[in-house]
């Protein structure tokens, strides 16, 4: 599974481009061809924005000795524990590698928690032991799968995860103990989808699973832990998201989010004997997202993705009735967790001028507490941009008028006319650009005099099922025509410079910058690609084994004859010649989703066709730069090429 990786690696360190590449050399971990020396002032003036940072919640501590959090200190993210709010962090995992997701095992039988670690950023996450005794770690995984979505038992040692380990392509679901933690019992080896655990029925004898197909399907089981029997919640034959999320104190009843009949993603509650379907939230017209259950299955508290903002709402799981959490700022809300014995919810917020951060919200009084104050390299947050929500018009029309694409704007504050625009393009496709807290943004703004549209085109996730959809196939290039008509918007708008106008992206949004540099190369001054897809044929034939049929429900089957073809004459690496304007290309050796061979046979297809491309590769990253060290050369380098490409 892993020598197709040993062998791009080997070519990309060795061989990379010789004969066209003009400049090459390395620095630590990165590779980097035609990319001229840092001035020192760049990287002073970078190196301040670099040093923010944001904190997560993973879990309360056992006995309310406080929250187990994810910050870094470091070069990566790492464990902390943190007494009270405020409190100092004391930090408790070092790795090389960042570390997530750390869950206490409810058992007072056991004093730990489990977490998960990959390794260069390959996503080929294990599974490990942290005893808190001994501050040791064990990996408890075989070292080689993929593994993930751990779920702890409510009252025993067990735990529920899904795993690749059985033939490295299916996602199936195993059981473990922490009797024998090394041992685990394949209770779903069906195949088809990525196979789910999302909780354990109070008794601990039942787990509610989910099979999920694609972006807008997926199905929900009961499984019952001792003989396997899978019995299906939705109907199967229908198109739909169906997503099991608790269950209740008795388990008579299931919370799920399903969208049949609907656009958005609703709350419902499922009856187990009868299967009868109740939805709860048909008056809020938008997502629902995150939704947790307190231990005694009394409460809930879930978010709703608001026209990209985050609203939170408690639920009395005994009336059913749910109220808006009030006077919370306006931004994101996730990470939420009740504590184990208290009417008390943990969470992070994140706003446009404020980083993640942890803080608690007592449920009885409404008041929150802040666990965490990240630090912002001391900068003034308050002269960060501030985002403003936009809808432009695009080429088609929906009900007889036209239809309208939402996009977030930052721009610099007090700024007059005449700025120059970088269109950033979120990844997915089935992502959604959200306003959140970019240090990277705010330099573009303060220092650089540069405002960014972060548009939601056709495709994105949050407006609905059937704009999800509006990109699926041999629809492709109508997400790519969006950003067409948001150019056309930007050159009649006078508050920008039509004459710089740059494209920025990653993993998907990576090919929309490829595909917009070929289609709009004349009103485009440049553009900056990472991890993107170069062409769709070659992409879906390498990313790795486990993700293929998942991408095919999306992009199209390209071992069908007519999609190959389609996929061939839309993909960027067949439309080089039209692309003479700079380029920079940015990957990671280990990606498993987008293979460093799309960045490699982009950046040389430009170079036989005489264009300028910088190429930056880093050996030990995968989809996207995680560790500090190789993301500031990476903004430095940014800083340059916009510079030197962007703004002259």
């Amino acid at each position: 599974m892993k020598t197709h990786h040993l062998i791009l690696i080997g070519i990309m360190i060795s061989t990379i481009n010789l004969s066209y590449s003009q400049n090459r050399r390395e620095i630590g971990n990165l590779v980097l061809e035609d990319i001229p020396e840092i001035p020192e002032e760049i990287k002073v003036q970078v190196q301040q924005y670099q040093n923010a940072r944001a904190a997560s919640l993973e879990d309360w501590l056992p006995n309310d000795k406080g929250m187990l959090i994810s910050t870094r200190f470091g070069n990566t993210n790492q464990l902390h524990t943190v007494s009270s709010p405020g409190a100092a962090r004391n930090q408790i995992t070092f790795f090389n590698e960042p570390v997530t997701n750390g869950l206490f095992c409810p058992s007072s039988d056991y004093d730990g928690f489990l977490f998960t670690k990959d390794s260069g950023g390959n996503e080929f996450a294990q599974i490990f032991w942290y005893d808190m005794g001994s501050g040791k770690s064990e990996m408890i995984s075989d070292g080689s799968s993929v593994n993930f979505g751990i779920k702890w038992s409510n009252k025993s040692g067990k735990f529920a995860f899904t795993s690749t380990r059985r033939n490295t392509k299916d996602f199936d679901i195993y059981v473990s103990d922490m009797a024998a933690p090394k041992k685990a019992a394949l209770k779903i080896d069906r195949g088809g989808g990525y196979w789910m655990v999302n909780g354990w029925s109070p008794d601990d004898s039942q787990l509610i699973v989910l099979q999920y197909l694609s972006s807008t399907n997926s199905n929900a089981f009961i499984l019952d832990v001792n003989s396997n029997k899978l019995t299906q919640m939705n109907e199967g034959d229908k198109e739909a998201v169906f997503v099991p999320l608790a269950w209740n104190k008795t388990g008579s009843h299931i919370y799920v989010t399903a969208d049949e009949g609907r656009e958005f993603k609703t709350l419902a509650k499922y009856e187990v004997k009868t299967g009868k379907l109740t939805y709860l939230t048909d008056d809020i017209e938008w997502d629902v997202e995150n939704f947790v259950t307190n231990v005694n299955k009394t409460k809930a508290a879930f978010t709703v993705n608001e026209n990209g903002f985050s609203q939170l709402y408690t639920l009395d799981l005994t009336s059913d009735k749910y109220s808006k959490v009030p006077n919370l700022p306006i931004g994101q809300i996730y990470g939420l967790k009740f504590h184990p014995t208290k009417d008390k919810l943990g969470m992070v917020l994140n706003t446009t001028q404020t980083p993640g951060d942890v803080y608690s919200i007592d449920l009885n009084t409404m008041q929150n507490k802040r666990w965490t104050t990240s630090e912002v390299g001391g900068l003034n947050t308050k002269t960060f941009p501030e985002v403003e929500l936009i809808m432009y018009d695009t080429y088609d029309e929906v009900d007889g008028k036209k239809r309208q694409i939402p996009a977030f704007v930052y721009k610099p504050q007090n700024a007059g006319a005449n700025l120059p625009v970088m269109i950033s393009i979120h990844g997915g496709p089935e992502g959604q650009h959200i306003p959140y807290f970019s240090s990277f943004y705010a330099f573009l703004a303060n220092e650089m005099g540069i405002a960014v549209i972060a548009p939601n085109v056709r495709g994105s996730a949050g407006y609905g099922k059937n704009y999800l959809k509006l990109d699926n196939g041999f629809l492709r290039e109508n997400s790519v025509k969006d950003i067409g008509k948001l150019i056309e918007w930007i050159e009649k708008n006078p508050a920008y410079d039509e004459k710089r106008i740059a494209v920025f992206g990653g993993s998907y949004g990576g090919y929309m910058v490829l595909s917009s540099m070929f289609k709009y190369n004349d009103k485009l001054k440049c553009g900056i690609d990472i991890v993107g897809i170069s062409n769709f044929v070659t992409f879906l034939e390498n990313t790795e084994e486990y993700r293929r049929d998942l991408r095919r429900a999306e992009y199209g089957d390209e071992r069908d004859p007519k999609m190959r073809q389609f996929l061939e004459s839309i993909s960027p690496t067949n439309h080089t010649k039209k692309i003479n304007k700079p380029l920079f290309v940015i990957q990671g050796a280990n990606d498993p989703r987008v293979p460093a061979s799309e960045s490699e046979q982009m950046v040389q297809s430009i170079r036989e066709n005489g264009g300028a491309v910088w190429y930056m590769l880093a050996k030990d990253e995968g989809h996207g730069f995680r560790k500090k060290e190789n993301r500031d050369r990476m903004n430095e380098a940014i800083a340059l090429f916009l510079q030197e490409n962007f703004l002259k």
